[in-house]
């Protein structure tokens, strides 16, 4: 069984009635199950673990499973961890099919350098990135590319959480 110990915050709006749920993991695929029976986090099934609170005020008590139309919203958020020889990024909260399939990051002592996957959404490159304000070019699976300019300061942080622009 997977686990991810970091948690990941990701504000989602659901449609009417709306419900705003945060959430605040990533839930891990079971592709030892069909997705008809407990494979609710195999792709391309999305799922909403709610409150029965928040549960409630989308439908009645009695559901099980209900279809829902949801966006997210705010930015892409950018994690940075890493050192001064290895520089990884997280990237969460990304919209339109929320799929990474490249990224490159732009130190204001560099050109645009692209980034490999290391696992997920996180990807790294062998590049000393400290003390500079840092932009991120994202592209997604369908082909859409996103430039945020200047999305750290040149005192950001290993840690630290940034916002970009949203899809």
């Amino acid at each position: 069984m997977e686990t991810f110990t970091k948690p990941v915050m990701e504000n989602i709006v659901l449609g009417s009635p709306t419900v705003v749920v945060t959430a605040t993991d990533f839930c891990p695929p079971n592709y030892g199950l069909s997705v008809d029976y407990g494979g609710w986090c195999n792709f391309p099934r999305e799922h909403f673990e709610m409150s029965q609170v928040a549960f409630s005020e989308i439908a009645k008590r009695k559901a099980d499973i209900v279809p829902v139309q949801y966006r997210r919203s705010g930015g892409l958020k950018f994690t940075m961890s890493g050192s001064s020889h290895f520089f990884q990024v997280l990237i969460t909260n990304v919209g339109m099919d929320g799929e990474v399939a490249a990224l490159k990051v732009k130190g204001s002592r560099t050109g645009w350098i692209p980034m490999a996957r290391n696992w997920g959404q996180n990807w790294h490159c062998n590049v000393n990135l400290q003390h500079q304000p840092l932009s991120f070019e994202v592209t997604i699976s369908s082909g859409k590319t996103l430039t945020s300019y200047n999305v750290a300061t040149a005192k950001w942080q290993f840690g630290q959480t940034f916002e970009g622009k949203q899809f």
